[in-house]
């Protein structure tokens, strides 16, 4: 979608649609203009409360001439106290889908007066998030498949437009790394193996001039790492560790390690699934995807930030020569680990991914993005993330991130005690214990290989994949945690 900024009278636009937000208890300057020039139909509307500038409504309008635009789309903005970057995103994604219904690919936003900038960003976010679609594998009647062409920002009086423009491509390349997440997830587990996202690391270093090396089972076998290899057994598809360099401060700063669980396919191995639901443990790849993700937004961002990205990928298949319950493996770090659930698979591939960032890199931070457990969608549902840690400054950063740019996440505690259930009569650990506190349980068997590095673990589950849009998240693949380390790791650059 095309996206231009524009100075001069709002309501004097001429196109497609012009976009107004209201609030509910000041309807502004611009929408008393077009209510007179549309003979007080706003204002009619508003008395028979059709339409009063409650959050999430819409009413498109059309002009019938009496106004330069050809139709009119109020949209409601709530109370103006609340008024915020996520209140407008979630506007600007309502209007794009009373847009699409009524089928008008180009539309001009009216921005709101105080704080232009933010709010032209905050609209411009909302409206390409929600603007997305995956059709690749749709063949027929392609020519009815519908696509925005252009928005056009109507700046208040005394913007500066190199500001502006600025904001403007600050928010496509951020959106452009949410877009390669979400089409990563949305491929099916015949498309995107771990094959397929070494070679999509490979094409990202390419195009953004970072370093990229890709493990291969050979050299995974000499550095023992046996968590992420014994995953794999299963399958014809071979296991891989990808690992992507991006050198954004211009000094040997510690890096932030970034991991990102790469399961492509999840049959759960010999400890299967059950058959209902299946088809969507393709999106078990979502921590890494949003990892490559973040990576693509960092690059074109210009983030003075070093940046590593460290991604196992694995297929979990019951095989022949798959992992079985009982057998015992030995990690990267020489721990070992008995088998109790192979369906706990996403913990292995990150145990051995989390010391082979530890002690390839020494970063001053780690952060692990996993859809990890079916445990934190029964705590939080699909509104939150959930965050653990070893470090109160660093989840405090990451939860004021989420809060700022709307992937929101909710700390639960790791007490020692959590750890209980994850300790083997036959081995240092196991990798699966209680139902009780699963989520927790899952993230203490991590926090044993993070070492004293400042570690915040992300278990994505509930949020990587929505069964119902929202108003900038469409059904399906939401790119959840690329916003939110984009976010941090910005309070980063300038701390």
């Amino acid at each position: 979608m095309k996206i231009e900024a524009r100075s001069g009278s709002q309501l004097e636009y001429q196109g497609p649609a012009l976009v107004v937000g209201c609030c509910e208890d000041d309807r502004g300057q611009l929408f008393a203009a077009c209510d007179t020039a549309l003979d007080g139909c706003l204002a009619r509307l508003w008395t028979d409360r059709e339409f009063i500038g409650k959050a999430n409504s819409t009413r498109l309008i059309h002009t019938l001439g009496k106004l330069p635009c050809e139709r009119l789309l109020l949209v409601g903005l709530g109370k103006r106290a609340e008024l915020d970057g996520e209140r407008l995103r979630k506007a600007a994604g309502n209007a794009v889908a009373a847009l699409r219904a009524a089928r008008v690919a180009s539309f001009a936003w009216a921005l709101p007066e105080g704080g232009p900038l933010n709010a032209l960003e905050a609209v411009c976010e909302g409206t390409l998030l929600a603007g997305y679609s995956f059709d690749q594998y749709k063949t027929k009647n392609r020519e009815e498949l519908f696509a925005f062409e252009s928005l056009t920002a109507l700046l208040t009086p005394g913007v500066d437009p190199d500001g502006a423009r600025s904001r403007i491509d600050g928010c496509r390349a951020l959106c452009e790394g949410v877009k390669l997440t979400r089409d990563l997830v949305s491929h099916p587990g015949n498309v995107v193996t771990p094959g397929y996202l070494a070679v999509a690391a490979r094409e990202l270093a390419e195009r953004r001039a970072l370093a990229c090396r890709v493990l291969e089972v050979e050299e995974l076998s000499k550095l023992g790492m046996n968590a992420l290899l014994g995953v794999g057994k299963g399958s014809a598809e071979k296991p891989r560790l990808i690992v992507l360099e991006y050198r954004g401060s211009g000094d040997d700063t510690a890096p932030v390690a970034l991991i990102g669980k790469g399961v492509t396919f999840d049959s759960g191995g010999i400890s299967i699934k059950p058959g209902a639901g299946m088809q969507d443990m393709k999106t078990d790849m979502a921590g890494a995807a949003a990892v490559l993700g973040t990576l693509e937004a960092a690059a074109q961002l210009r983030l003075p930030v070093n940046l590593v990205g460290v991604i196992p990928t694995a297929e979990n298949m019951p095989g022949g020569k798959a992992l079985k319950p009982g057998d015992v493996i030995t990690a990267m770090s020489g721990t070992t680990i008995e088998i109790t659930n192979t369906d706990a698979e996403g913990r292995l591939i990150l145990c051995d991914a989390l010391h082979y960032a530890l002690v390839n890199f020494a970063p001053s931070v780690m952060i692990d993005l996993a859809t990890l457990t079916g445990a934190c969608v029964v705590a939080l549902g699909h509104e939150a993330s959930g965050l653990m840690g070893n470090d109160q400054g660093l989840a405090d950063d990451l939860k004021r991130a989420g809060e700022r740019c709307g992937e929101r996440v909710w700390e639960l505690p790791l007490w020692e005690e959590y750890g209980e259930t994850m300790k083997s009569d036959i081995a240092d650990l196991k990798n699966s214990g209680s139902r009780d506190g699963g989520t927790i349980a899952a993230a203490w068997f991590l926090k044993q290989f993070a070492g004293t590095v400042h570690w915040a673990h992300l278990d994505i589950a509930g949020t990587a994949w929505l069964e119902k849009g929202r108003p900038y998240l469409p059904k399906g693949a939401t790119g959840v945690g690329v916003r939110l380390l984009i976010e941090y790791l910005r309070g980063e650059s300038v701390t």
